[in-house]
C-alpha cells in the first residue's frame, strides 16, 4: 500500500487538527451524503462496499443498518470503544491521531439509520485519549458538523462521549448497552437484539471504532474503490496488532488476506534472537492458538476459520519457542477470571476452575488426569455461557493441549490419566 486508509496521520502531520482534516478532503463524505443522497443509499454503498465488522465479530456494517426499523423514534448510535481485548491496541491509534475520521464515520452512520444521538462509550482507562477525542468533538460542533441543520438541512445530530468503569466484558454489546444506561455491566438476552431493543429500548447500531473509521473514505470513494483492497468475502484494510516475541511490535494497516509470514517477519522483523515461531494467537487472549505452521495462511476471516481460529480484532500474540506455554494459558485463564460478570455459573464457577487447575499444574502438583479435567470443565462451558467471554475462557486451555500436549504431560508427570 502506497498510503494508508485508516492510519492516515502516519501520512499527513497534523490530521488531527480540524483544519487540516477538512485540506485532505475531510468532513466531505459527511456533506455529500447529507446534501446528495438518502439514508438508504448511505446504506446501499456500505453493503456494496463488503465492509465488515472490525471489533471481532465480522458481521457486514451495512447489513446491520439495515436492519434498523425506519418507523421508531428515537435511533440510537453506539460506538464500542471499550477495547479491552488483551493484545489490542488500534483502536486508541485512531482515537488520538486521526478523531475526525472516525468522527465523521460516526456521523455517517447516524445520518445513515436517522440517528439524532450518537454515544461513543470508552473504556475507563482511557482519559487521555478521551480528551483528545471530546477536544475533536467540540471542534466539529463549533465548525457546524454536530449539531442543529446540518449544512442548512433538516438533519440534526449530538455525540456525547461515555466513560465505563473500565471493566472487559463492556466490550459485549448488550452489556455496553446495560453500562451505558447507568446499570451492572452484564450481557442481555438476546433476542431482542439491539438493533430492535437496544439502548433505552429503541433501535441502536453498535459498531466498533476502526469500524466507522473506515466510512468516510467509502462514501467519498465509492465501494469498488473499497474491494481493490483485500480479498472477495474480505474486502478493505485491517489494522493489524502485533505483539509478543517479536523484534518490531505496533499496528500495521494492511489490505485483508496478506499472509502471517508478511507481518511477521517483513514488517515485523521477525522473532527476537531469531527464536523459532511457536505459535500466534491471531485475536489476543480469545482465539484458539494456530502452530506455526499456518505462516503461509492469509489473514482473513475466511482462512484463519478454516486454520482453526478467528481472525477476531486481529490482535497478533506471537509465542517463540522460549515460551512456557502453560505460564501463558494461565495468564489468559487468570484474565477472563477476574473479568468474568459473575452472571452465569458456567462462566463464574468454569473460569474459577480452569484458574485453579491451572495454577495447580504449574506449581508442579498436578497430576497426569488433571490434564483431562481441564478438557473436561472446557465442555461443561463451550456452548453453555450466557455471553462468548466464558467460551473465549476455554480457548487457550483447548487449543493449547491439542498443540502442546506433551507440555502438559511434562508438567504433570506422566502420561493421561
Amino acid at each position: 500500500m502506497d498510503s494508508h486508509v485508516i492510519l492516515r496521520h502516519r501520512d499527513i502531520p497534523n490530521i488531527k487538527q480540524i483544519e487540516v482534516y477538512r485540506q485532505q478532503g475531510g468532513y466531505e463524505a459527511f456533506h455529500k451524503a447529507v446534501t446528495e443522497m438518502k439514508p438508504d443509499q448511505v446504506i446501499d454503498v456500505v453493503k456494496a462496499s463488503g465492509l465488515r465488522g472490525r471489533g471481532g465479530a465480522g458481521f457486514p456494517a451495512g447489513l446491520k443498518w439495515s436492519f434498523i426499523p425506519k418507523d421508531i423514534f428515537p435511533k440510537y448510535v453506539v460506538v464500542n470503544g471499550d477495547e479491552s481485548e488483551p493484545g489490542t491496541f488500534k483502536d486508541r491509534e485512531i482515537i488520538e491521531q486521526n478523531p475526525h475520521q472516525f468522527i465523521e464515520g460516526v456521523l455517517l452512520t447516524c445520518y445513515a439509520v436517522q440517528a439524532a444521538t450518537g454515544y461513543i462509550y470508552m473504556r475507563g482507562e482511557f482519559k487521555q485519549p478521551a480528551q483528545v477525542l471530546q477536544k475533536a468533538v467540540d471542534e466539529a460542533r463549533r465548525a457546524g458538523l454536530i449539531g442543529k441543520n446540518v449544512f442548512g438541512s433538516e438533519y440534526s445530530v449530538e455525540i456525547h462521549l461515555h466513560l465505563g468503569a473500565g471493566a472487559y466484558i463492556c466490550g459485549e454489546e448488550t452489556a455496553l448497552l446495560n453500562s451505558l444506561e447507568g446499570f451492572l455491566g452484564q450481557p442481555r438476552n438476546r433476542p431482542p437484539f439491539p438493533a430492535v431493543q437496544g439502548l433505552y429500548a429503541k433501535p441502536t447500531v453498535i459498531n466498533n471504532v476502526e469500524t466507522l473509521a473506515n466510512v468516510p473514505p467509502i462514501i467519498k470513494n465509492g465501494a469498488e474503490w473499497y474491494r481493490k483492497f483485500g480479498t472477495e468475502k474480505s474486502p478493505g484494510t485491517k489494522v493489524f496488532c502485533l505483539s509478543g516475541r517479536v523484534k518490531r511490535p505496533g499496528n500495521y494497516e494492511l489490505p485483508l488476506g496478506v499472509p502471517f509470514k508478511h507481518l511477521i517477519y517483513e514488517l515485523g522483523g521477525g522473532i527476537i534472537d531469531d527464536r523459532p515461531l511457536k505459535a500466534i494467537l491471531p485475536a489476543g487472549a480469545s482465539a484458539p492458538l494456530l502452530p506455526a505452521s499456518v505462516i503461509d495462511t492469509p489473514m482473513d476471516y475466511e482462512a484463519v476459520q478454516a486454520a482453526g481460529s478467528m481472525l477476531g480484532s486481529a490482535s497478533l500474540i506471537i509465542l517463540d519457542d522460549t515460551v512456557d506455554t502453560l505460564w501463558a494459558v494461565e495468564k489468559m485463564v487468570k484474565f477472563f477470571r477476574h473479568e468474568s460478570c459473575g452472571k452465569c455459573t458456567p462462566c463464574r464457577e468454569g473460569t474459577y476452575w480452569l484458574a485453579r487447575e491451572m495454577a495447580r499444574i504449574r506449581r508442579g502438583e498436578g497430576k497426569p488426569q488433571d490434564i483431562d479435567l481441564l478438557l473436561d470443565i472446557t465442555k461443561n462451558m463451550s456452548g453453555k455461557c450466557f455471553c462468548l467471554l466464558g467460551d473465549f475462557s476455554t480457548s487457550s486451555v483447548t487449543s493449547s493441549i491439542k498443540l502442546f500436549r506433551d507440555d502438559y504431560v511434562k508438567a504433570t508427570g506422566g502420561g493421561r490419566g
